[in-house]
């Protein structure tokens, strides 16, 4: 476990609502190494968020966890209080959101909301948490940051009150940082900025970063490791390369199709089509069955479990089973590798 910043095993998260339970996210194991950016991608609805928020506890009235662990550190947390949670948050681990007027005080100033966090988790006066945050924003690559102290939220940029949002999360020098889809509202040119900031903190800080997102054009400048999450579950995790070259379940296939650089000029993006199944109960067998053209008899009956493709890449897909026929990948995904 020394190599692990995070370690969740067997996690399974309920939503209970009026229409019944719905199994947000089933039996997930999922570990982020100290130092590596992770990313989570999949369809919108597929239980990212849902995961990302059952970590540090921030999960709605109405949803628990229903099993598994969650390790940080080596220290189990699954069964932590608010109030021990508090400790944790922003200080260990913490979370930058899709929107940061979420996040952000639009009736605070930014330097007022930066030497709060500082002071509430750094315990520094009021003068040391001024230079620090001023060290914060130029971190973040926010110039010109004393002038920038006594400006509102709304006086920046959308990407720059990202990194606002991020300099707030990094106010008390947490070493694992979660990411939810923090680059969805931003122009292409501000999203590879940020991407690359996120690389940047993580060089020169040694933060471990679990990066959602539903855009693996995104995954592919920034991450280590991609995990690939559906229906609530991870069907394949592996390097960044084996997933872009060597992907072996159907809907990594389908969502690496429905990337630009998968098609030429002229030529339509592929959608994968069908819908994500409700999830109260979900269906028997694999879930991407109905939507599966390479499905088989077997897929609607029983979930497949996790086949090893090499030590670090595998794949929970009946066609890795000996006994399936053999499919070859996509023709495109061949050429790419």
């Amino acid at each position: 476990m020394g190599e692990y910043a995070l370690h969740v095993d067997h996690l399974s998260v309920t939503f209970h609502t009026e229409a019944g339970s719905v199994e947000a996210v089933r039996d997930v194991s999922l570990a982020l190494k100290k130092g590596e950016i992770l990313a989570l991608a999949g369809e919108s609805g597929c239980g990212k968020s849902v995961l990302c928020r059952s970590l540090v506890k921030l999960l709605p009235a109405y949803a628990a966890i229903t099993s598994g662990t969650i390790t940080v550190h080596d220290t189990d947390i699954t069964a932590y209080t608010d109030t021990q949670m508090q400790a944790l948050r922003g200080k260990t681990i913490a979370m930058v959101f899709q929107n940061p007027l979420t996040t952000l005080n639009p009736s605070m100033t930014m330097g007022a909301q930066l030497r709060e966090a500082l002071i509430r988790k750094e315990k520094l006066s009021r003068q040391e948490a001024d230079e620090r945050a001023v060290e914060l924003l130029h971190l973040v690559g926010i110039s010109d940051g004393e002038h920038r102290l006594h400006m509102l939220p709304q006086a920046f940029s959308g990407g720059q009150r990202q990194r606002c949002a991020l300099a707030i999360a990094l106010a008390a020098s947490p070493d694992i940082l979660l990411a939810d889809e923090p680059t969805t509202a931003l122009d292409v040119t501000v999203q590879m900025q940020i991407l690359d900031l996120l690389k940047h903190l993580r060089d020169v800080m040694g933060l471990s970063i679990l990066f959602i997102t539903h855009d693996l054009g995104v995954v592919a400048r920034l991450a280590d490791r991609v995990a690939i999450m559906y229906a609530g579950k991870i069907v394949e995790i592996g390097t960044a390369d084996e997933i872009f070259y060597d992907a072996r379940h159907p809907y990594t296939w389908g969502l690496l199709q429905a990337l630009p650089s998968a098609v030429g000029p002229g030529e339509r993006l592929q959608a994968i089509p069908g819908m994500p199944p409700y999830l109260a109960p979900p269906p028997a067998g694999d879930a991407f069955a109905a939507r599966n053209p390479y499905a088989l008899a077997i897929d609607y009956e029983t979930a497949p479990p996790f086949f090893s493709v090499s030590p670090t890449h595998e794949a929970a897909t009946w066609l890795l089973d000996p006994r399936a026929p053999k499919i070859p990948q996509p023709a495109w995904l061949q050429k790419r590798g």
